[in-house]
């Protein structure tokens, strides 16, 4: 399980913009990973749809938005386009993310619990939120990014 302070991990997987790597996603500002449990489910739904129309906020700040599931590429493009979503989306069926961040449900069908890190630009965490409710927490993340960013944290 990864910390506020830690590295955090690299990876390489698929997305809705082709493969990605942390690394990449990286290059013009820092990122918010969100995990969430599955694509298409009504607190998933709402959670992507408040990242969304935040997005432009967020964008001010110089801050980029990725969402992360264990849902295979094909149902993570048909939700983006189901709700319009302006920004990426990785599969992490192969759960090496997942695992590397420690966000893993356990059980039958492992998908991930609903966190989510903010990274430096350097690859650092700087933010980190566990077992969040889907309601209400994208504009959380924004609310503290402004904060860090008034206070020159960011």
């Amino acid at each position: 399980m990864v910390a506020i302070g830690d590295q955090a991990p690299e990876f390489h997987a698929p997305s809705t913009e082709g493969p990605v790597r942390l690394a990449d996603l990286l290059r013009d500002g820092p990122l918010v990973l969100y995990f969430f449990p599955r694509a298409m489910t009504s607190g998933c739904t709402a959670e992507a749809l408040e990242f969304n129309q935040l997005i432009p906020e967020f964008a001010k700040l110089g801050v980029r938005v990725v969402g992360v599931s264990v849902d295979p590429l094909s149902r993570l493009e048909r939700f983006r386009d189901k709700y319009e979503l302006g920004f990426t989306l990785v599969s992490d069926q192969e759960r090496s993310i997942g695992q590397a961040y420690g966000t893993l449900k356990q059980g039958h069908s492992p998908s991930h619990e609903r966190d989510t890190f903010v990274i430096s630009q350097r690859g650092q965490i700087i933010l980190a939120y566990w077992r969040v409710k889907a309601r209400g927490h994208a504009s959380n993340v924004l609310d503290d990014l402004r904060r860090m960013s008034e206070a020159g944290q960011l």
